[in-house]
Parts: structure tokens; C-alpha cells; sequence
């Protein structure tokens, strides 16, 4: 039957969970944090405001749900933090005032709580704008009050909220100019759909918690360049927490402040005050608060101190490129500023680019509704030498990690374009793999430049990672990979006829081969399984797993689950087959990707520099 309703225990629970899950993001949201001023503060003060909540409620053991709710609520206006956190409190208040009274929530209820806290947030801002946090969280409520009628699983519901926000999220770049320039979505949307990620984890059984990210090899944090509107240049980010008995209302509070400076986010109880503005003159700011009652707290940070703080810890890295077909999912893209060149797909009539014009999933609609027949062809060096630069902005040197040489003219590409660049510090890295066996590789090189490895260095340990690491796959029909080259035709012929369902790999010299055949569908799980125990018979201490799959979700989920049972990985990915790789394999297929990177030196004096600090 699923979770029906939201009580005490469980709002407490996801309150930890959510915490937990935006704490997780709080670098990436420090660095894309560009509106309403790029100070690059956002994931700070939403996390601190969120992390005291959190701890407020922690104690609450099979509390009501009215008590949690109440904690909750009140802690958000003590523990405001920033703008960001200012907008939180604000919608948990909001949140609170419709619910405070029930003893649990069902969907229902909890849309109510949404469109509450959605509208006390508008309300509060002065001037209101749409591609921020405002925007996520009204499409937010409004999905939950459009599915609340029908909808009596908690689990489905939340999902279906989860989704919108992402959805929404994306959209917030189409909406504000200086999202779109930066090349970021809102920072502050983004914590918020991470809130909601962190409860849905909690009731997948997901951990909700992983190692802290290192901001050292990611992309030039947007906060760092981009520029301050003209209009919100004030100097000082100011708050002030004032209790008395007889405070103002506050459209006297507004009034008077808006003659101070602008970004004024007021929260007001009975007897607590708390303001948050953006001024010139933060001493007017406080000596006008101290009419108003007893002045308990005042800060004043320099904006443009802050600012010029960010481009100084900009520091030279190793700029990291790869081809669409790594199957990252964007948001680990964007979080190490990984930039992609997209593989060609034809379907006789026009060219798209992946991962830019065309899906995986729009490519198997059209599949299996008119049997469009598609092609792929390598990247031009020319758009290597346009990611070459792009990575370059922000980078001394460069690591391009590509396709398998023996599956595409994409290494070649990527190598010709190194070669007749210019450039210096521009190095090619055959991974002898595709799809996340490709993605993993990348990130065990991001990782090791944050560490201070050089290029050199780099290379060689990407090498010997790549020789005890491997990928299985299968696919639902022959069709695909026998128009493109990658299986002889006896053996198609043979696995249409008897529906035998193949069992692949791809060799370390970037080919594909069989490893074993299973009679019918439900028995290729239960044998990929067996396979990887004998592959993981030393059970590995750091192993990496990354599952994709061609609109076979389900399949994926399970072996998810399995997978995470059985070998504890350090990370466990899904994903879905970028739309280049799906043209070859075609919908149904899935497969899984395991990196070993038990033996990695400890140090290497000839080759790996120390970290700066050192």
C-alpha cells in the first residue's frame, strides 16, 4: 500500500534526511550562486538555516506532528541565515500556518502546506522574480495540488514533486538573464529541489549523505565572474535580530528601509524582528533598528570583499573534457565543470547534436512509433578545439578522456584537434570504453587533479585503473548492433531465432565480445550478477559502479538495489544511454560499469605535485 500520510516521526526524519542532502550540495551551491548578487553565499545560508532546524528537531522521538511542525517553523526564524535562508523560513512558516492544527498530513494536506508557504514566500519579497526559488516552488505546489486528488501514495506523490522541481529548476535559466550569461540555474531553487531530494532518498532507502566535494578542480565558480547588476551594487549584505513588544508593522519596516537599499527580506513574529537588506549604510540600518526595540544581533559583510574573495580563490586546474557518450548525468557534469562535445546523429533528413537536440528517450519513441533508421558520426576537431578553449578559460592545462578508439573515429577526432590547436598543455586519453565505464574514468581523473596530480601522472593511473576495470551489457534486440558492424551476423541470427539474450563486454582493446548467452529476459539479472561476484572475488575496497540502461528503468532499479547489497560500492550511478549510444543498442538495453581503483599510489615523487597549500 505505500506510505499514506506524513505524522511526526516521519516529518522529523525527512526534515534530517533534507539537511543532510543540501548540506551534501553546498559547494555547488555557493558556486552557481550568481542572483540576486554572485557572493557565492546561497548554499551556506540555506544549509546553516536548514541544519538548525534539523538539530531543533532532532530530539522529537515520536513526537506529534503538530509539535514538529511547530519546532520546525520557529527554529527557521531564530536560525536564519542570508537571503536564501531568510526565503526558507519564510515558506516553513508558510508551511506550518496551514498545517499546524492536524495531527498528520496526507497528500492532500500537504499541498495546502505547499501553496501556504509558496504564497507567504512571494509575499514577503518586495519585487517578486520568476527563475529563482519563487518559481521552483510555486510548480512545485502546483503539481502537489494537482495530483493530491488522486494520488493517495506518499511515495508517488513525492516523486511526482521531485520531478517538477527539477523541471523547474532547469527552466529558471530560460527566465533570468544572468542565469543564462553564467550559465547556471538558480542557486537557490537548486537547494530547495535538493530539500525535496533529500526526503524522496530517505523514503527510497538511499543514503542521504556523501563525502564532502572538493571545489578545487571544478569549473570557475559563475559567483567568481559574473557581474553585479548596476541597480542591486550595494556594498554591504546586512541582517539584524531585534525582540520588543511593540514592534512596527511591517510595511512601516519596508518603507523605512527602502530608502536604505534594496533585496529586503523582513520576518516577524510578536515580539522578534528579523531583517535581512542589502545597503550602503548598515550603521543607518542599525540605528534605525534600535527604535524599534532591543538590537540582539547585527551583521554587516562586504559584498564586494566577498566577491573579490571568490576570483582570488580561483586557482589554474586541469580543465577536463569528454564526449557526449560518457552518460554522466548533468548534474555531476555541472558540478565538476566537465565540458562535453556532443557525438552527430543523422536520421537521413537532418543532424542533431546529443544531448543537445535529441534524447535517448525521444530517439526510442521514434524507433519503435515509424522504425527511423539513425547514424552517428564523430565530433569535428573543430568542436574539440572549441571545448579544448572553453576548458582552457579556466584551466592551464587539459585532459580529454574519449570514446574507445576501437568503437569510434571520436579518439582520432579528439586527437587531431590536440594536435593542430595551437594550444599547449593539451593531452588525449583513449579510455577504451564507452558509457559510464568512460563517465567513471573522468571523474577518477577530476578527483586526482583536485589531489594535485599532473596530467602525466594522471594518465598513467587512469591507465592501470582501466586494466582491472571492465562493462557488461545486453541488449534486447540484434537489430542496432548488427547494422553497425558490432556483432557478426550468425550470431544475431542465432539469438533472434531462439531467443537467446546475449551477454556482452567490451575487451580492453575497445571491442565488443560475448561472454555468455541466457535463455529468455528474466534470467539476464540473476547471471550478470554471478558474473561481476567472480569479477569482485577479492572484493575490492574502492569500487565504483555506474548502471545504464535504454528505457529499461526498472531493470535498472533492480540491479541497483542488488548491486548495492551485494558489493557496497563507494558510488553507485544511474543513468540512461545517451541518444548516440542508444542508435547502436537500441531501447531495452542496459548494462553495467565497474571501476576498480584499489592500488592507487600513495605518492609519486617524479610526477605528482603537492597541493599548493603545502
Amino acid at each position: 500500500m505505500g506510505i499514506a500520510y506524513l505524522d511526526g516521526t516521519r516529518l522529523r526524519r525527512s526534515l534530517l534526511a533534507a539537511a543532510d542532502w543540501v548540506d551534501a550540495s553546498r559547494d555547488e551551491l555557493n558556486r552557481i550562486n550568481v542572483f540576486p548578487v554572485p557572493d557565492g553565499d546561497t548554499g551556506t545560508n540555506f544549509c546553516m538555516t536548514l541544519r538548525a532546524v534539523a538539530e531543533a528537531v532532532r530530539d522529537l522521538e515520536d513526537s506529534r506532528f503538530p509539535t514538529v511542525v511547530n519546532t520546525m517553523a520557529e527554529a527557521s526564524v531564530l536560525a536564519a541565515h542570508g537571503n536564501s535562508g531568510m526565503l526558507l523560513s519564510h515558506f516553513l512558516l508558510g508551511f506550518r500556518d496551514a498545517l499546524a492544527h492536524h495531527s498528520v498530513a496526507t497528500p492532500v494536506e500537504i499541498a495546502r502546506g505547499l501553496r501556504t508557504g509558496t504564497d507567504r514566500l512571494y509575499a514577503a519579497l518586495e519585487e517578486p522574480v520568476e527563475g529563482t526559488i519563487l518559481t521552483v516552488c510555486r510548480e512545485v505546489a502546483e503539481a502537489a495540488e494537482k495530483a493530491s486528488p488522486v494520488t493517495h501514495n506518499l511515495e508517488d506523490f513525492m516523486r511526482g514533486l521531485v520531478a517538477r522541481g527539477r523541471a523547474a529548476l532547469a527552466r529558471t535559466q530560460t527566465l533570468l538573464s544572468s542565469l543564462r550569461e553564467a550559465g547556471v540555474v538558480d542557486a537557490g531553487g537548486m537547494a530547495f529541489v535538493r530539500l525535496l531530494e533529500g526526503i524522496m532518498r530517505l523514503i527510497d532507502g538511499q543514503p542521504v549523505t556523501t563525502p564532502a566535494v572538493s571545489t578545487a578542480g571544478m569549473a570557475r565558480p559563475a559567483a567568481a565572474i559574473a557581474n553585479v547588476v548596476s541597480e542591486r551594487d550595494f556594498q554591504y549584505c546586512t541582517e539584524i535580530l531585534v525582540r520588543g513588544a511593540k514592534l512596527p508593522p511591517t510595511t512601516e519596516i519596508r518603507a523605512t528601509m527602502r530608502k536604505l537599499g534594496g533585496s529586503i527580506v523582513i520576518l516577524a513574529t510578536t515580539d522578534i524582528l528579523k531583517l535581512h537588506i542589502h545597503t550602503d549604510a548598515p550603521e543607518d540600518v542599525f540605528a534605525v533598528a534600535e527604535q524599534w526595540g532591543t538590537l540582539e544581533r547585527k551583521a554587516a559583510e562586504d559584498m564586494r570583499v566577498q566577491h573579490a574573495k571568490l576570483q582570488e580563490e580561483v586557482a589554474d586546474t586541469i580543465g577536463l573534457v569528454v564526449d557526449s557518450t560518457c552518460d554522466l548525468p548533468d548534474e555531476i557534469v555541472d558540478r565538476y565543470g566537465i565540458v562535453i562535445v556532443p557525438i552527430q546523429i543523422a536520421d537521413g533528413e537532418r543532424s542533431y547534436l546529443d544531448r543537445v537536440d535529441l534524447s535517448g528517450s525521444e530517439l526510442y519513441d521514434r524507433m519503435r512509433r515509424d522504425g527511423t533508421a539513425f547514424t552517428t558520426s564523430q565530433p569535428s576537431p573543430g568542436a574539440f578545439l572549441d571545448a579544448y578553449r572553453d576548458a582552457r578559460g579556466h584551466a592551464s592545462e587539459v585532459l580529454c578522456v574519449a570514446l574507445a578508439a576501437g568503437l569510434s573515429g571520436t579518439f582520432g577526432s579528439a586527437q587531431t584537434a590536440a594536435a593542430t590547436s595551437g594550444l599547449d598543455g593539451i593531452t588525449v586519453f583513449d579510455s577504451a570504453t564507452v558509457s559510464l565505464g568512460l563517465g567513471l574514468l573522468a571523474l577518477r581523473a577530476r578527483e586526482l587533479a583536485d589531489e594535485g596530480w599532473g596530467v602525466e601522472a594522471i594518465v598513467r593511473e587512469l591507465g592501470r585503473v582501466r586494466a582491472q576495470s571492465g562493462g557488461i551489457f545486453t541488449v534486447d534486440r540484434f537489430d542496432n548492433l548488427l547494422r553497425s558492424g558490432r556483432v557478426g551476423r550468425g550470431r544475431a541470427w542465432l539469438g533472434t531465432l531462439l531467443n537467446v539474450k546475449p551477454i556482452l563486454e567490451l575487451g580492453q582493446d575497445g571491442q565488443v565480445h560475448p561472454v555468455d548467452r541466457v535463455h529468455g529476459a528474466p534470467a539476464l539479472v540473476p547471471r550478470v550478477l554471478e558474473l561481476l561476484d567472480r569479477r569482485f572475488a577479492m572484493r575490492p575496497s574502492r569500487l565504483r559502479i555506474g548502471i545504464v540502461h535504454a528505457d529499461a528503468q526498472d531493470i535498472a532499479d533492480e540491479l541497483e538495489r542488488e548491486i548495492r547489497r551485494r558489493f557496497t560500492p563507494r558510488e553507485c550511478f544511474v543513468s540512461s544511454v545517451t541518444a548516440a549510444l542508444g542508435v547502436h543498442v537500441g531501447p531495452g538495453a542496459w548494462g553495467v560499469f565497474y571501476q576498480i581503483e584499489d592500488g592507487t599510489p600513495t605518492r609519486s615523487s617524479e610526477s605528482v605535485s603537492p597541493p599548493a597549500s603545502l
